[in-house]
């Protein structure tokens, strides 16, 4: 086997090291970043995503380059073009990248060429393994997580024009912009009329569902699940507990509404040795025969009532994703493709979380002007 050989920055000149020593502070959020994360171990799983493994051919930019390249657009909330601008006038962005202060950062489009790559070589893998490690750093770092998980859904708006789109297929027979996405349930409110009925009114959306567990101590997503909107959240449980054991996180309580609130996830939770926090639907215990009693022994279990009392976390983590990184409306077109906007996300929640709990620096959003 050859060796590997990657564009070479210019970190290593005059106008590289020294003058970030000078100029971005040793506490700055990228600066942390940077030094808390194995970004080798990065490059390791990700070179594989390149035909011939970057040995032969042009070199290319090191993939960590690249992948820092995105993170800091999910960071920020920029587009992919506006990250090459933003790139070539932040010092501390090319001192996360390890380019010469003169240097060039790499052409927006390389980032396009790069999530291909991912959705060429069975990218949901590739970036599962990479969430996983930022939890693992998180555990070598000294981050705490604790015995519960909180599970639960988020939607996403597909990027189209519902109207327009259902216009061009009517008239012109033309495709759906994005096959992939569905109508989905977003909210659900119940409320009585002026008959005093009880009337249950629900809100629609099109596009796309993120299903998460969130650790409530360490307040880190360990583990995610990309689905069309009208996926029911129950049947996603099992796939995100098999995806935190094989973690080996120290699991012992699960949480959830009542949509998880299935005899089949807590049996499967059951028979994995996990406790049941799943919040119950009121039928459970209201009903009157004797099967009601072992829902109503579980709703007094500590497990339960402690996994209740945490489930907040996980509203307050997809309220920070939508505000704050764009997770609200998707960014491109397509399943795939939106599993890589979930995942980022994802990614990018973890880390401002790791640096906070390791390094004590908190994020910053970039001001309008300047770094």
């Amino acid at each position: 086997m050859g060796a590997r050989r990657f564009k070479l920055l210019g970190m290593g000149t005059f106008f590289g090291d020294f003058v970030y020593q000078r100029a971005v502070e040793p506490d700055h959020f990228l600066r942390q970043l940077a030094s808390l994360i194995d970004w080798e171990w990065f490059t390791d799983r990700l070179i594989r995503l390149y035909q011939g493994g970057a040995e032969i051919g042009r070199p290319p930019y090191n993939p960590v380059v690249i992948l820092k390249m995105l993170l800091l657009s999910y960071l920020y909330n920029l587009s992919e073009r506006q990250t090459e601008v933003y790139c070539n006038d932040s010092l501390s962005a090319k001192c996360f990248w390890g380019l010469a202060v003169d240097e060039a950062a790499p052409d927006h489009s390389i980032l396009t060429a790069f999530k291909r790559r991912i959705i060429e070589t069975g990218g949901e893998r590739t970036l599962r393994e990479l969430l996983a490690e930022i939890v693992a750093t998180a555990v070598r770092q000294g981050v705490q997580f604790g015995s519960i998980q909180i599970v639960d859904s988020t939607h996403t708006v597909a990027n189209v024009n519902v109207e327009k789109d259902e216009r061009r297929q009517a008239k012109e027979g033309k495709a759906a912009r994005d096959r992939d996405a569905r109508w989905g349930v977003k909210h659900t409110r119940r409320y009585r009329n002026e008959q005093g009925q009880a009337v249950e009114q629900k809100e629609y959306f099109y596009g796309y569902k993120t299903h998460t567990s969130l650790n409530a101590e360490a307040e880190m997503i360990t583990s995610v699940t990309v689905t069309a909107g009208n996926a029911p959240d129950g049947k996603q449980l099992m796939k995100l507990v098999e995806h935190d054991l094989a973690q080996g996180l120290p699991v012992e309580t699960y949480s959830g509404d009542r949509g998880y609130d299935d005899s089949e996830n807590h049996y499967g939770l059951a028979s994995r040795g996990l406790h049941s926090a799943l919040k119950l639907n009121r039928y459970r215990t209201e009903k009157k025969d004797r099967h009601k009693e072992v829902w109503v022994a579980l709703k007094q279990t500590p497990q339960y009532q402690a996994g209740q009392k945490v489930r907040y976390k996980i509203e307050r983590k997809y309220g920070e994703g939508k505000s704050n990184h764009g997770l609200g409306r998707c960014r491109y077109v397509g399943y795939i493709r939106m599993v890589i906007q979930a995942y980022l996300t994802a990614i990018t929640l973890n880390v401002k979380r790791l640096v906070k709990l390791v390094s004590g620096v908190n994020f910053k959003r970039r001001a309008n002007a300047g770094d």
